[in-house]
């Protein structure tokens, strides 16, 4: 077994993360999984949440992921998703205020876009 897999976080309009990892820890229609090198192949759907990878050196990444899909074979996994946003690209003020005129306006569908943003920047 590996001791590490490749991984490319893909939204539609750019490569948004590429590199080796330990884990990968995605929500989908069937609930959280984390996928380690070596891991069975897969292909899910991914739901709108965050989507954390730990790095071969350590590092920790983040990044809130809206839609697409998740596929693991060969020690390669694909995450393709719809939007896709590092925690450290997040302008938290601005998803603070998102989230608010989401309520406000009673837009479910934009207020879990800026409550998944927030969680993807504060870890919760």
């Amino acid at each position: 077994m590996a001791a590490e897999l490749h991984v490319e976080l893909v939204a539609a309009d750019r490569n948004v993360w590429s590199g080796e990892a330990t884990l990968v820890v995605a929500r989908t229609t069937s609930g959280d999984i984390g996928v380690m090198p070596g891991h069975q192949p897969l292909l899910g759907v991914l739901e709108s949440g965050p989507v954390t990878i730990r790095t071969s050196e350590g590092g920790t990444v983040v990044a809130a992921v809206h839609g697409g899909f998740i596929s693991f074979a060969d020690n390669k996994l694909s995450l393709l998703a719809e939007i896709a946003e590092l925690a450290d690209e997040i302008d938290v003020q601005r998803a603070e205020r998102a989230l608010e005129r989401a309520k406000s306006d009673a837009d479910a569908a934009a207020e879990r876009r800026a409550d998944v943003r927030l969680r993807a920047v504060t870890g919760h």
